[in-house]
Order: structure tokens, then C-alpha cells, then sequence
């Protein structure tokens, strides 16, 4: 429906939305903008120990040095492309296997106490391990943030799917539904929004994992910058690998974001 087609009413509430996101945008850039600003008049007026917690303009002078002999780009290639195969892998195979215990409620029985204890392990601690197992090149990495993100998939996923109405599973069998039926027709289209929810931890929960893997064996990408940054204490290299981690993190958050508007529009117009 057009905006023109629709009414005063509903107008100013579109308009009111709009003023709202606005506002809330204009706030989140003035936090980030006084953060800063209050942070490099204590590292001048030398309130803040500038060698532990380095300032906002030594931080951007040694990204201009990464960014002007193209270092930076490398290592955030790298880890975006560990993270994106971590993410993707890790959301496929958690998704697939939550439908397949959800077809299956003897498996789901059978492996519900071995997912609790999975989840309740230290990932992180247990990194070291896989890698060992799985490799220490890229393989190791995206392996660590596979495992850190497939186990809170699959219990999420089939929490989601199990919750849907019985009733509703109810009338599509007296219709004669099949399962295979039942699950595209009912059980996946009722969950999309707590699937792209599911996306969306996913890509905080690839990125822990690339890190990990990354301080633990890597040469190259965001988490090597920000440990051999610690290993010589160079606060502004770790500072600059932090930040730059946070616009990585921001920027995959908000193409799911984009996804999601997108998946809204075609499923309500």
C-alpha cells in the first residue's frame, strides 16, 4: 500500500516512527561522540594512563598507518571470511539438526541431556583442543566458531519449534498432512523471526569464536592484531584491533537486520 493511500491518522504515526528512529540514531552517535571526546581530554590532561588505555587520537593516527600501507585490509578480509563460514556453517547445521530432532522425538530424548552438557562446557577453554584435532590453519579457526555457535543453534531452533501451536498441527493432519508438510508449511514459516533471531546471535557468537582461534594460533586477522598488541603493550594496537572488531561485528548485525526488513516486507505486503 502506497502512502498516499493511506490514512492522516496512520501518516502521522509512520511520520512519528520515523522521528523516533531519528532520535534514537542521533543520541547513539552523541554517546559514541562524548565516550571519545571525554576519553582524549583525560589521556591529554593526564587523568587516564595513556600507556594503559592508549587515546582516541593515537588510535586513529595508527589506523591511518595501517590503512595508507594496506595491512588492514588483510587482516580484515581474513577474519570476515572466517567469520562468515563459521556463521554460515554453524547456523546450516544447527538448524538441520533441530529439524531432524524434531522429526525424530526418541533422538530428541536421547540427545536433550547431551546438548545441556555440550552448552555448559567452556567453548573457549576447549578451543586449544580442537584445534589440535581439526588443524591450526584457517580450518582450526573456523571450526572453533562453528562449535562456539552450532549447540546454542540447535537447542534455540528446535525450543521454536516445538512451542508452535498443537492445534494448529492438529488441523493441518486432520487434513492429511504429512510431516515433511507439517514442517514447511507450519513449523518454518511460524519460526522466522526467531530464526533470523538465531542469525543474529550467531554473528556475535562466529566472531568470539574466530578470535579465539585467532589468538591461539593465527598469524593474521583482527584477534592476532589485538594479542600481539598485548604481547608487546601497545595499547593503541589493541585499542585500534577492538574498534575495528566493533565495526565488523556492527556492520554483519546490520546486513541481518537489512535481511530481516526485507523478509517482513515480502511476508506482510
Amino acid at each position: 500500500m502506497k502512502e498516499s493511500e493511506l490514512s492522516q491518522e496512520h501518516r502521522r504515526y509512520l511520520a512519528q516512527l520515523r522521528r523516533n528512529k531519528r532520535k534514537i540514531l542521533f543520541w547513539q552517535i552523541a554517546s559514541i561522540i562524548v565516550f571519545l571526546l571525554l576519553w582524549e581530554i583525560g589521556a591529554k590532561t593526564k587523568i587516564i594512563d595513556t600507556f594503559l588505555f592508549s587515546c582516541p587520537s593515537a588510535i586513529w593516527q595508527l589506523f591511518l598507518v595501517y590503512l595508507e600501507n594496506g595491512e588492514i585490509f588483510m587482516h580484515i578480509g581474513i577474519s570476515v571470511w572466517e567469520t562468515i563460514l563459521g556463521f554460515v556453517i554453524g547456523t546450516i547445521l544447527g538448524i538441520l539438526a533441530a529439524v531432524i530432532l524434531w522429526w525424530n522425538e526418541t533422538l530428541a530424548k536421547i540427545c536433550d541431556p547431551l546438548l545441556v552438557i555440550l552448552n555448559a562446557l567452556p567453548k573457549t577453554a576447549l578451543a586449544p583442543i580442537l584445534i589440535v584435532w581439526v588443524g591450526a590453519g584457517i580450518e582450526g579457526i573456523v571450526a572453533v566458531a562453528i562449535f562456539i555457535s552450532v549447540v546454542v543453534t540447535i537447542m534455540s531452533a528446535y525450543n521454536y519449534f516445538i512451542t508452535v501451536d498443537e492445534d494448529k498441527i492438529t488441523m493441518l493432519k486432520s487434513f492429511g498432512a504429512n510431516k515433511w508438510q507439517i514442517l514447511t508449511k507450519l513449523i518454518l514459516p511460524a519460526n522466522v523471526g526467531n530464526l533470523i533471531n538465531i542469525l543474529k546471535i550467531n554473528v556475535g557468537m562466529s566472531w568470539v569464536g574466530v578470535i579465539v582461534g585467532e589468538f591461539l594460533v593465527s598469524r593474521y586477522g583482527i584477534g592476532y592484531l589485538i594479542v600481539y598488541g598485548g604481547q608487546v603493550f601497545r595499547l593503541d594496537l589493541v585499542m585500534m584491533g577492538v574498534f575495528v572488531l566493533a565495526v565488523c561485528a556492527w556492520l554483519m548485525y546490520a546486513a541481518i537486520n537489512f535481511l530481516e526488513k526485507q523478509i517482513t516486507r515480502q511476508l506482510f505486503h
